[in-house]
This record gives C-alpha cells, sequence and structure tokens, in this order.
C-alpha cells in the first residue's frame, strides 16, 4: 500500500464522521455558480439571436440548373 492510499484510509473516514448526509446542502457557493452559469446562458442567448438577426442571406442561384425565366419551346 502507498503512502497516499494509507493517508485517504486514515482520512476518509474522519470526513465521514463529520458531515451529516442529511443536512448536507450546496450552500451559498452553489447558487452563486449556478446563478454564474445562468446568466451566462442568458447572455449567449442573447448574443446569438442580435447576431442571427443581422443575417441577411439570400441563396444564390445555382448557375447549372436550367433557367425557369424562359419559355419552353414548343414541340411540334
Amino acid at each position: 500500500m502507498s503512502a497516499t492510499q494509507a493517508a485517504l484510509t486514515q482520512l476518509l473516514p474522519l470526513a465521514g464522521d463529520t458531515f451529516d448526509k442529511n443536512k448536507v446542502t450546496p450552500g451559498i457557493l452553489g447558487f452563486i455558480v449556478f446563478a454564474a452559469l445562468a446568466v451566462g446562458v442568458w447572455a449567449l442567448m442573447k448574443s446569438m439571436n442580435r447576431h442571427m438577426g443581422r443575417v441577411d442571406f439570400e441563396e444564390a442561384p445555382d448557375p447549372a440548373a436550367p433557367s425557369t425565366t424562359t419559355a419552353p419551346k414548343p414541340t411540334v
């Protein structure tokens, strides 16, 4: 067994005894992280909507496709 494993086996039971698993909550730090992520996603969506509104896309006609503006020649 390595020194790291020995230290972990001695420290983990101590950490397990100090916390009541029914009372542990994310706390204020968890709320701050969640709120920051939510604000970041909102800002990214707002920016994306603004950029998509600026797009002016008109598809160029395909040069290989037959033209539909000329009338077909009548067959006799």
